[in-house]
Protein backbone atom coordinates (compact mmCIF):
# COMPACT_ATOMS: atom_id res chain seq x y z
CA UNK A 1 0.00 0.00 0.00
CA UNK A 2 2.86 2.83 1.23
CA UNK A 3 3.88 1.89 -2.64
CA UNK A 4 0.35 3.42 -4.35
CA UNK A 5 0.55 6.23 -1.90
CA UNK A 6 4.03 7.46 -2.88
CA UNK A 7 3.50 6.83 -6.72
CA UNK A 8 0.27 8.77 -6.12
CA UNK A 9 2.51 11.35 -3.88
CA UNK A 10 5.07 11.39 -6.98
CA UNK A 11 2.23 12.05 -9.83
CA UNK A 12 0.34 14.76 -7.79
CA UNK A 13 4.01 16.91 -7.42
CA UNK A 14 4.22 16.39 -10.68
CA UNK A 15 0.90 17.66 -11.66
CA UNK A 16 1.42 20.42 -9.30
CA UNK A 17 3.36 22.99 -12.15
CA UNK A 18 1.33 21.39 -15.10
CA UNK A 19 -1.99 23.28 -16.42
CA UNK A 20 -4.77 24.09 -14.46
CA UNK A 21 -7.05 23.74 -17.59
CA UNK A 22 -5.98 20.35 -18.82
CA UNK A 23 -4.59 18.69 -14.74
CA UNK A 24 -7.78 18.37 -11.98
CA UNK A 25 -5.05 18.25 -9.66
CA UNK A 26 -3.42 21.20 -10.50
CA UNK A 27 -6.30 22.99 -10.45
CA UNK A 28 -7.04 21.65 -6.98
CA UNK A 29 -3.83 22.48 -5.76
CA UNK A 30 -3.67 25.95 -6.98
CA UNK A 31 -7.36 26.73 -5.57
CA UNK A 32 -5.99 26.84 -2.04
CA UNK A 33 -5.90 25.01 1.32
CA UNK A 34 -9.55 25.82 2.20
CA UNK A 35 -10.99 24.19 -1.06
CA UNK A 36 -8.44 21.02 -0.51
CA UNK A 37 -9.56 20.55 3.03
CA UNK A 38 -13.15 20.90 2.08
CA UNK A 39 -12.87 18.40 -1.00
CA UNK A 40 -11.23 15.89 1.30
CA UNK A 41 -14.21 16.37 4.21
CA UNK A 42 -16.30 15.92 1.59
CA UNK A 43 -15.07 12.73 0.55
CA UNK A 44 -15.01 10.93 4.02
CA UNK A 45 -18.55 11.79 4.50
CA UNK A 46 -19.29 9.91 1.33
CA UNK A 47 -16.98 7.35 2.51
CA UNK A 48 -19.54 7.36 6.14
CA UNK A 49 -22.79 7.61 3.95
CA UNK A 50 -22.04 4.18 1.74
CA UNK A 51 -20.35 2.35 5.12
CA UNK A 52 -23.20 3.18 7.03
CA UNK A 53 -25.56 2.16 3.85
CA UNK A 54 -23.65 -1.03 3.42
CA UNK A 55 -22.24 -0.15 -0.01
CA UNK A 56 -18.68 -2.13 0.12
CA UNK A 57 -18.33 -1.41 -3.40
CA UNK A 58 -19.14 2.18 -2.98
CA UNK A 59 -16.94 2.24 -0.22
CA UNK A 60 -13.90 1.40 -2.20
CA UNK A 61 -14.64 4.07 -4.71
CA UNK A 62 -14.93 7.29 -2.29
CA UNK A 63 -12.38 5.33 -0.31
CA UNK A 64 -9.63 5.81 -3.30
CA UNK A 65 -11.00 9.75 -3.85
CA UNK A 66 -10.42 10.42 -0.16
CA UNK A 67 -6.94 9.25 -0.55
CA UNK A 68 -6.24 11.25 -3.21
CA UNK A 69 -7.47 13.91 -1.75
CA UNK A 70 -5.94 13.14 1.23
CA UNK A 71 -2.33 13.31 -0.82
CA UNK A 72 -3.40 16.52 -2.18
CA UNK A 73 -3.54 18.12 0.97
CA UNK A 74 -0.19 16.49 2.12
CA UNK A 75 1.41 18.20 -1.10
CA UNK A 76 0.04 21.56 0.01
CA UNK A 77 1.07 21.09 3.27
CA UNK A 78 4.76 19.95 2.71
CA UNK A 79 4.11 16.76 4.21
CA UNK A 80 5.73 13.41 2.86
CA UNK A 81 4.14 10.13 3.03
CA UNK A 82 7.16 8.63 5.20
CA UNK A 83 6.82 11.41 7.79
CA UNK A 84 3.12 9.70 8.40
CA UNK A 85 4.75 5.84 8.12
CA UNK A 86 7.26 7.41 10.45
CA UNK A 87 4.36 8.47 13.04
CA UNK A 88 2.20 5.16 12.25
CA UNK A 89 5.57 3.28 13.56
CA UNK A 90 6.19 4.92 16.36
CA UNK A 91 2.52 4.93 17.74
CA UNK A 92 2.50 1.07 16.87
CA UNK A 93 6.01 0.97 19.08
CA UNK A 94 3.73 2.73 21.60
CA UNK A 95 0.58 0.94 21.77
CA UNK A 96 0.19 -1.92 19.00
CA UNK A 97 -0.86 -1.24 15.53
CA UNK A 98 -4.84 -0.70 15.77
CA UNK A 99 -4.27 1.54 18.78
CA UNK A 100 -4.94 5.66 18.30
CA UNK A 101 -2.72 7.46 20.51
CA UNK A 102 -4.67 8.77 23.50
CA UNK A 103 -5.18 12.53 23.75
CA UNK A 104 -2.61 13.03 26.39
CA UNK A 105 -0.14 10.90 24.83
CA UNK A 106 0.21 13.00 21.39
CA UNK A 107 3.15 16.13 22.11
CA UNK A 108 0.93 18.61 20.44
CA UNK A 109 1.62 22.53 21.40
CA UNK A 110 -1.86 23.28 21.89
CA UNK A 111 -5.26 22.88 20.95
CA UNK A 112 -5.85 23.65 17.38
CA UNK A 113 -9.58 25.65 16.54
CA UNK A 114 -12.31 24.23 15.35
CA UNK A 115 -13.13 26.29 11.93
CA UNK A 116 -16.81 25.77 10.20
CA UNK A 117 -16.38 24.59 6.70
CA UNK A 118 -18.87 26.60 4.21
CA UNK A 119 -22.55 25.23 5.12
CA UNK A 120 -24.27 23.78 2.17
CA UNK A 121 -25.44 20.84 1.53
CA UNK A 122 -24.20 18.12 -0.04
CA UNK A 123 -25.44 16.27 -2.51
CA UNK A 124 -24.70 12.38 -2.80
CA UNK A 125 -22.28 11.68 -6.70
CA UNK A 126 -23.92 8.63 -8.44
Amino acid sequence: MTDSVARLFDAVIAARGTDPAKSRTARLLQSGCDKMAKKLAEEAIEVVIDALSGRPDAVVRESADLLYNLVVLWVHAGVHPDDVWAEMNRRERMLGIAEKLPKNVVQAPSRRKVVALESRRIRKRR
